[in-house]
Parts: C-alpha cells; sequence; structure tokens
C-alpha cells in the first residue's frame, strides 16, 4: 500500500464518521491550544516583571531593611522599624566610591490623590531632588524637585502621567492643588503640582507615583525622624558607574553600612537589579513550566481519547480488515492504515490547535483581567513543542490498535457481522 493510498483511506474513514472525529480532535485542540496559550502568557508575565524592573533604572543597586523589620510590620510601622535614614545615603555619596555614579533614599506608600470631583489610587514616593536622575526619569511639563522645596518644606509635588491624566483630563496640571490622604485617609494635605513625568509606558511604576519632598512631610510627621535627628527612609538606591563591578561594589556598601550602624551582622540588604531579574526570571519559569505541565494533560488526555477512537475504529471494521488481508493486504499494509488514520487526527487537531493557541495568546495580550494587565509572548518552541507532542501521541496512539488488527484472524474476521 502506498503513502497516498493510506492518506486517502485515512481521510475517508475520518469523514465516514465526522461526529465522533470531531469529538477525537476536540481533545487534541484544546490540549494544543492551551499549551501554546498558557507558556505564552508565563513567558508574557516574566517579560512582564522584567521591563518594570528595567524600568527602574539602569545599573542600580538597591538597600532596604532586613527581612524581619518589612514583614513584622507594614504601614506606617514599617517606617518606624527602619534602620536606614538619609544620613546613610548621604555617607555613601561622601565616601567618593569611583563605582558609584548617584545617590538617593526615599519612603514609599499607598495614597488617594484627589482633584476636584476626580481621584485615583497612587504610590506616594517622599524623596529628595536626586531621584529623577537616579531612576533616569524625564520630566515633560514643569519640573522635577528641586534643593529649594527640600529646604523650605515646600508641599509640592511631581505626577506620573496616568496619575496627571487621571486628575487633570482637559487641564494643565501645573499649578494646581492635589489633595493626598495619608494613613488609611486620616490625615489630608493639599499639594501644588509642579511637574508632571514623561510616560514610562507599560507596567512601569512610576506612572502611578506621586513624587514628594520627604523633609516637607518629616517636619510634620515628626515620627519620620529617629531620636538623634536623622530622617528615616525606607531604601537607598545607588546608580553605579557603567561597567562597575557590582558584587564587589555590593560587598563595600555592606562594609560601609555595618561601620555605621555599629554591627557585626547587616540589618539591611543590598541587591542590583541583575540579583531582581534573576529572581524574577526563575520565579517566571518555574510558572512557564507549571502551566505547560497542566496544559499538558490536557494533551494527553486529547491522546488517549485518540487511542480510544481507533480501538473502537478496529473492533467496528473487523470484517473490512479480514477481507483486506484475503485480498493480499500485508500485515505491514494494515499498521500503515491506522497509524495513517490516527496520525492525520492528530495533525489535523495540532494544526486547528496553534491556530487558535495564537489568536488566544494575541487577543488577551494587553487586556486587562481583574485590574491586572496582561501581557503574552508567544514562543516558536512552544508551537513546536505542542505540535510535535501532539504528532507523537498520534503515532503512539495508532501503533497499538494497528498491532490489535494485525492478529485478527482473516476467517473470522470474514465472518463478522
Amino acid at each position: 500500500m502506498s503513502l497516498f493510498d493510506a492518506i486517502r483511506i485515512a481521510v475517508r474513514a475520518i469523514v465516514a464518521n465526522r461526529l465522533r472525529s470531531l469529538l477525537t480532535l476536540l481533545g487534541l485542540v484544546i490540549g494544543v491550544s492551551s499549551v501554546i496559550a498558557l507558556i505564552a502568557v508565563g513567558q508574557g508575565t516574566q517579560k512582564g516583571v522584567s521591563d518594570q524592573i528595567r524600568g527602574l533604572g539602569t545599573d542600580l543597586i538597591f538597600i532596604e531593611p532586613s527581612a524581619a523589620a518589612t514583614t513584622q510590620q507594614g504601614g506606617g510601622a514599617a517606617v518606624l522599624t527602619t534602620t536606614l535614614t538619609h544620613a546613610d545615603a548621604q555617607a555613601i555619596a561622601a565616601n567618593g566610591n569611583p563605582a558609584i555614579s548617584a545617590v538617593t533614599s526615599h519612603i514609599t506608600g499607598e495614597t488617594q490623590a484627589i482633584a476636584g470631583a476626580n481621584n485615583v489610587g497612587a504610590q506616594s514616593v517622599f524623596t529628595f531632588s536626586n531621584y529623577a536622575e537616579v531612576r533616569d526619569l524625564e520630566v515633560a511639563t514643569g519640573s522635577f524637585i528641586a534643593p529649594l522645596h527640600e529646604e523650605a518644606g515646600s508641599l509640592v509635588a511631581v505626577l506620573g502621567s496616568r496619575v496627571a491624566e487621571t486628575l487633570y483630563p482637559s487641564v494643565d496640571p501645573i499649578g494646581q492643588e492635589v489633595r493626598l490622604s495619608f494613613l488609611a485617609g486620616r490625615i489630608v494635605f493639599a499639594f501644588t503640582v509642579i511637574g508632571v513625568l514623561e510616560p514610562v509606558g507599560g507596567a512601569a511604576e512610576a506612572d502611578d507615583q506621586v513624587f514628594i519632598p520627604l523633609l516637607g512631610l518629616a517636619n510634620r510627621f515628626r515620627f519620620l525622624y529617629t531620636p538623634t535627628g536623622e530622617a528615616r527612609v525606607t531604601q537607598i538606591d545607588i546608580q553605579a558607574t557603567p561597567g562597575a563591578d557590582t558584587e564587589e561594589l555590593k560587598q563595600q556598601l555592606t562594609d560601609l553600612l555595618l561601620i555605621r550602624h555599629n554591627r557585626t551582622e547587616p540589618d539591611f540588604t543590598v541587591e542590583s537589579q541583575d540579583d531582581l531579574l534573576d529572581a524574577a526570571s526563575e520565579v517566571a519559569n518555574t510558572l512557564s513550566i507549571l502551566l505547560g505541565s497542566i496544559a499538558g494533560i490536557s494533551l494527553l488526555v486529547g491522546g488517549i481519547g485518540v487511542m480510544n477512537i481507533m480501538l473502537v475504529s478496529v473492533t467496528e471494521r473487523t470484517r473490512e480488515i479480514g477481507i483486506r488481508r484475503a485480498v493480499g493486504a500485508t500485515a505491514r499494509d494494515i499498521v500503515n492504515q491506522f497509524v495513517t488514520e490516527a496520525l492525520a487526527l492528530s495533525v489535523i487537531g495540532g494544526l486547528i490547535g496553534i491556530v487558535l493557541g495564537v489568536v488566544a495568546s494575541l487577543l488577551v495580550d494587553g487586556r486587562t483581567v481583574g485590574d491586572q494587565e496582561m501581557t503574552t509572548v508567544i514562543q516558536a518552541w512552544s508551537i513546536a513543542a505542542a505540535f510535535g507532542v501532539a504528532a507523537g501521541i498520534g503515532l503512539l496512539s495508532g501503533l497499538y490498535p494497528a498491532w490489535r488488527a494485525t492478529i485478527v484472524d482473516p476467517i473470522a474476521a470474514l465472518r463478522n457481522e
């Protein structure tokens, strides 16, 4: 039997049992499309997190309080337990390390921004004038926080692009008043908008943040100062010079702060952007494997469905098999017949699944699901893997039924009704 004859017979058998073939294809289609779509979601999550970390700036190193302080306390209490101060940031800058380009510090918190009838939830960043330089932020209109605002303790604010668009959709924000609530709305201050940042895009934090001079708030919230009069901060950001050895710089920063804090064990953590990217990639890869494995189960179930249908087909076509054997068909011809039919089902299901998986991934990309903007990245290897597994399952699913067909006694098969 030629390959053409085997394909012709397989197509004829599939068409003769349309509904059964369609239901068999459905399992493979769902399996293949699920593998492609879920891996695309996992890879998109990795890309989104990586872009967000890269969007923080370039060559950055972050110093934060130790995990014990930040996990045991929340909200304003976390600020009270922080061991970092702005004086630490100033000491790092004054150390004259050639591997350091710039240093800043800040406190972050949640706030509700209100302007007239408009309001939006945002992240407040209490910081200093060099924050924009360290984080590579560009001002679209107005200006960023200046040293004179810090010295005077001015209540001024710089808005991220999305915050500005929400609060002032039809007017220029510069010079307008924005009210910010703190401590779950118990305290509200009015600020004058002095600048709006350029949009960063994507899931960048800066677009949803409001930047305020730290000392202006610290003068009103005395708990932001330590008993020795140093301003508390929850993070210090260091921009390393291009090409600097970040691992060596991290150790130098650790040694300096250990001396300042008079400790032998650090009460802080020092991480670089590469550390964050590696951790995010590891988590995202685990997520992709998990999602792909779940989808792979449905693909396996679809393959079992193909084997089941082929076994039924062998039973139903016992007389046909007997006739073919009686007129000279060899065992190899019978195997080719049923394996080709199983492969045809798997290949057709795989191709349809690829189309649906790619279309679903493209439709989900950029959509907001549960207040979360979805990002998908279609991987060529996931398409090849899903199709290859589908074809492999089809081959394996056809071999056993084909072998069963070859051991049918031709005489007994001819008597079968």
